[in-house]
């Protein structure tokens, strides 16, 4: 009988840390939703102790969360555990995440305690979080560089506390699959209390081995895997979830395991994260890259059903990647655009379908397809829920080899309508600036990306923006086939989104 690995997803808490990859509440409460449509076990939501952004971020998502257990993570003293619970204890499933680090370079260098402290401290934190919660995890960080003896200690500790689940962390990549499989099989060896919990594997991926690593913790007794969307995280990132997921089901024979993740959603949630962060993944990167199911030959399709063909180990529908004969363009009806994000797994309102189809149209009329990946951009631009204290009416850009780039913006504020000109560097530095002179905010640009969500020289362009107003940080996105147009729509978002949190701080 195949045994059940839960799937661990921390990418809205240590996914985060990874450099660019912050998130806003908005942000953070779409992605849950889709982490939960993905059928992950655990949702790690974040650090409630590290700032009131983050706590109230927990809160919102252990509230949004309807099946999936919500953790959140803290360290060991009373008031962060406290504070945590605080945060996610309106969840249907809240789990309590205490972490503390168990290594001789985290006691001297980090902690500055001795080990019989550590062991102390470990028991009082997990006592405590179990009076509040019934499901507490603890974690060994940096186990793997954490002597046998005292690393049995501490876990047993964590047991006879009341831990539920322990996990043992891989924090800098240091192991190798064969050492980090030992560890666990160990562990289990010489600690009786292993039996009644549930153990964890965490590994970064500074070695590029994250994901080989948490194959060989299962294949030694782990029982659940913490990885998130993409593999992102601080430094080189954690063990990608779709790698670690479709490991386990394409070698089910093999390893006597399974999952609960509804595979046909990874796709659209790595979809979803690189078009929130803009962390764009390389176009061979494992399932999810462009180049995934694509050989000298083209795009390998689904082939009905019959079985993986000789170069394919699994069919791109099973991650929810799907291609259609059917054909959209400027004639095509609501009910025919309707069906088709049916057919890609997405099932719209009314209210949906009528904020959806003007943008297919005015597209449909630039380009002669509409692709599936059009389809998917035009819909995460209209989810978008940033409150709109200007809309952009109207751009007009001059812009060649002898001339001085200049844009002409109208925009719209309630019934009021802008207008101004400037000129720049180039046509969206442009825009940029005449954006500045209407509003009266000026933004400090940090990053700006724009990548083709389809095929053909009239493909639409989805442009990422990262934007500081009074030194705090703002992404912005927007799906155009006018690049110009896209970027100052996504700068629009960024300083939209900054004005919104000004308002909400009173």
């Amino acid at each position: 009988m195949e045994e059940q690995v839960l799937i661990f997803d921390t990418t809205l808490a240590a996914g985060e840390r990874s450099p660019g990859c912050s998130m806003n509440l908005e942000d953070k409460i779409r992605m849950a939703r889709q982490l939960e449509r993905l059928k992950v076990d655990v949702i790690e939501a974040g650090v409630p102790w590290a700032s009131a952004a983050d706590f109230e971020a927990v809160r919102f998502i252990a509230r949004a969360v309807e099946h999936s257990i919500v953790a959140a993570r803290t360290r060991t003293q009373k008031a962060d555990i406290d504070k945590a619970w605080d945060a996610i204890h309106t969840a249907k499933k809240p789990r309590i995440h205490v972490a503390a680090g168990t290594s001789g370079i985290h006691l001297s260098r980090i902690a500055n305690r001795e080990p019989r402290q550590v062991i102390e401290e470990v028991s009082e934190a997990v006592r405590h979080a179990r009076t509040l919660c019934g499901d507490v995890q603890f974690s060994c960080e940096d186990a793997t560089r954490t002597t046998m003896d005292f690393l049995c200690t501490v876990v047993a500790a964590a047991i006879d506390a009341g831990a539920t689940t322990i996990a043992l962390p891989d924090s800098i990549g240091y192991a190798l699959p064969d050492e980090y499989g030992a560890l666990f099989r160990l562990l289990r060896e010489h600690v009786a209390g292993t039996r009644t919990v549930r153990l964890s594997a965490r590994c970064q991926n500074d070695l590029g081995l994250a994901a080989a690593n948490t194959i060989a913790a299962i294949q030694n007794g782990a029982r659940q895997v913490e990885c998130t969307i993409n593999g992102i995280g601080e430094r080189a990132g954690l063990a990608p979830l779709e790698e670690v997921v479709m490991a386990i089901a394409s070698r089910r024979q093999k390893l006597s395991l399974q999952t609960g993740v509804a595979t046909e959603e990874i796709f659209r949630s790595s979809r979803l994260l690189s078009s929130i962060t803009g962390m764009l993944v390389q176009r061979n990167k494992a399932l999810v890259g462009t180049n995934a199911f694509v050989l000298e030959g083209g795009i390998i399709h689904d082939d009905g059903g019959t079985g993986p063909l000789p170069y394919q180990l699994i069919s791109p529908a099973m991650l929810g990647i799907k291609h259609s004969a059917l054909v959209l363009g400027r004639h095509s009806e609501k009910t025919a655009v309707r069906k088709r994000y049916h057919e890609l797994g997405y099932t719209l309102s009314d209210e949906e379908l009528e904020r959806v189809f003007p943008i297919f149209c005015t597209i449909a009329e630039q380009k002669r397809e509409v692709f599936d990946e059009d389809l998917v951009a035009i819909l995460e631009e209209t989810a978008v829920s940033t409150e709109e204290f200007y809309h952009l009416n109207h751009l007009q850009v001059t812009s060649g080899t002898n001339l001085r780039p200049t844009a002409t913006v109208e925009l719209r504020q309630k019934d009021q309508r802008l207008i101004d000109s400037a000129t720049g560097d180039g046509p969206v530095d442009a825009a940029y600036r005449a954006i500045e002179r209407i509003t009266g905010v000026v933004g400090k640009l940090t990053e700006y990306s724009i990548k083709s969500v389809s095929l053909g020289h009239d493909a639409i362009g989805e442009v990422f923006v990262r934007a500081e107003f009074d030194g705090v940080s703002f992404n912005g996105r927007a799906a155009s086939t006018d690049v110009i147009i896209g970027s100052a729509k996504a700068y629009l978002e960024a300083l939209n989104r900054a004005l919104a949190a000004k308002r909400r701080k009173g």
